[in-house]
């Protein structure tokens, strides 16, 4: 079962969350005893998952679903993204990012809150863990270097966002496009195909993302030319950092980030790449389920 919050961000951006929970068993008695859900002031806490760039709440519903049997889960579409609000003036700058999570943590009751995050989300999550400790019980970073990714990568995505063929006739063409005929596919994927999938909407002239690609470049320049191991040191609580040996994150700097963390923790996925969560969610389960249990006891 899911159902929508409406969230009001930073500068009054209107965002989308969407709480999971697990549904009613036979005799009508679910992990609320067939109660409604716990009044989102109280002080239980919760889980936050925060998706990457172009993703959107909905990636995250593996992981909420079995999540949603221990805790209060909730995930939320981000600024530009999903259902939530796209302002054509943004800001889409790191601050906001945070000022979001921030104002939906609280706004949602979900302190002491556990952060999972993905890619530019995992970011999110540890730069509000370094700015409010009072906050964040647990922090999960999902495949997000510390390092700034470089100027160059910026106009490699601008000219990589410029190839999509868009519109797209049916969802059968994204899912061919994205897990097959991209050209920066080493391989076929096909998880890959059904990720972008999800992000698409059915318009007049054919299937466009949910998402506008100038606003997504302007969002990942916060990361493209800033590295944020300042703020990971600063990161209090217990912390996982997952890599997938095929993904964005090196080993080598992951084991660093491990390092730098107080209390960081270092798992990685074989046979996974950027999307851990999302096309391995059985061995993102192993590697995150038993730190979660010892970080944040049910």
């Amino acid at each position: 079962m899911v159902r929508r919050i409406e969230v009001t961000g930073s500068g009054g951006v209107r965002l989308a969350a969407w709480e999971f929970a697990e549904p009613p068993k036979a005799g009508g008695r679910g992990r609320y005893g067939g109660g409604p859900v716990p009044d989102p002031g109280s002080r239980e806490g919760g889980v936050l998952l925060l998706h990457g760039l172009l993703g959107r709440a909905a990636h995250w519903a593996q992981t909420a679903r079995w999540l949603s049997t221990r805790y209060r889960t909730i995930a939320l579409d981000q600024r530009g993204h999903g259902r939530s609000d796209k302002p054509v003036s943004g800001p889409y700058a790191r601050e906001a990012y945070v000022a979001d999570a921030e104002a939906a943590v609280e706004q949602l009751g979900l302190a002491p809150v556990t952060l999972i995050g993905h890619a530019m989300g995992a970011l999110t999550a540890w730069q509000l863990a370094a700015r409010r400790p009072d906050l964040v019980r647990a922090l999960v970073i999902c495949d997000m270097r510390a390092s700034a990714l470089g100027a160059a990568t910026q106009r490699e995505w601008s000219q990589w966002l410029g190839s999509w063929p868009v519109p797209f006739a049916t969802l059968a063409d994204v899912r061919k496009w994205f897990g097959e005929d991209d050209p920066t596919l080493e391989r076929p994927a096909p998880s890959r195909g059904d990720f972008y999938a999800e992000v698409m909407a059915e318009r007049a002239d054919g299937w466009r993302p949910l998402f506008f690609r100038r606003q997504m470049l302007q969002a990942r320049e916060g990361y493209a030319h800033d590295a944020h191991w300042e703020e990971l040191a600063l990161v209090e609580c217990p912390t996982l950092v997952v890599r997938g040996l095929d993904g964005a994150l090196g080993r080598a700097e992951a084991q660093e980030m491990v390092r730098v963390l107080p209390r960081g923790r270092y798992a990685e996925v074989p046979d996974a790449g950027h999307l851990i969560h999302y096309d391995q969610p059985d061995g993102w389960r192993r590697v995150t389920e038993p730190f979660l249990d010892a970080a944040v006891p049910a």
